[in-house]
């Protein structure tokens, strides 16, 4: 039986967060003679959504990544509040959530488990077990929440990955299509989720194939390439 929050506890992330500016210039990656990303300008603040759009291999998952610094531009910068991005450093740890492919998860853990822990990791209060369940009912997946990861199926699965990057506190968030995989209903209670987000403070980056969602969130949209 999963456990039940009391209705005054919050999920993680509705809090208002501080302020924050996340700035790419001139980001390009190249391996080789392969050009992953054309040169590209971004610069997104508290409150605001840019939406990435453009066919696959474009590098939009490229830009991603180098936002979130698990990987190295070729030639550009990019910084959090005018300091470099990089996912070693605390700085960036404690201020960007990412969903850029499937995050890693345990067998013998349930969901619930999964969120109790990452809760915990961040140094929280003792409430994780109520934040991890009232996450699972933001996105309507609390009857999963004793269930193990391998049991759900593939959009069951993009749910848990969204409750596993939403729970943890952040200023950016990097999402990569999280939209896939989602019914309608979903798509809808996703995107009334990243606008909660945006108006608590947070800055967002998302790439986005659905233009009901596009529409929704972004502020501004942009257009990758690609070579």
């Amino acid at each position: 039986m999963a456990r039940r929050r009391s209705a005054a506890t919050p999920a993680a992330g509705d809090e208002v967060v501080p302020s924050v500016r996340l700035r790419a210039t001139g980001v390009t990656k190249l391996i080789e003679d392969n050009v992953l990303l054309t040169a590209t300008d971004l610069d997104v603040r508290s409150g605001k959504c840019i939406v990435l759009r453009g066919s696959n291999g474009s590098g939009k998952t490229t830009l991603l990544r180098i936002l979130a610094g698990t990987m190295d531009a070729s030639a550009g910068t990019v910084t959090l509040d005018g300091e470099p991005v990089d996912e070693r450093t605390p700085a960036t740890r404690a201020s960007v959530a990412a969903l850029i492919g499937a995050p890693t998860a345990y067998r013998d853990l349930t969901l619930v488990d999964h969120l109790v822990l990452i809760d915990a990791t961040w140094g929280r209060d003792a409430a994780a077990a109520e934040r991890a369940d009232a996450m699972l009912a933001t996105l309507e997946i609390e009857h999963l929440a004793e269930r193990f990861p391998h049991e759900l199926s593939s959009g069951q699965q993009q749910l848990f990955h969204l409750a596993m990057v939403l729970l943890r506190p952040s200023r950016v968030l990097l999402l990569d299509e999280p939209e896939q995989r989602l019914d309608t209903h979903k798509r809808g209670l996703l995107t009334q989720i990243l606008l909660d987000r945006k108006r608590a403070g947070a800055a967002l980056v998302i790439a986005c194939h659905d233009p009901e969602m596009t529409g929704a969130i972004a502020d501004r949209v942009v257009d990758i390439t690609g070579a």
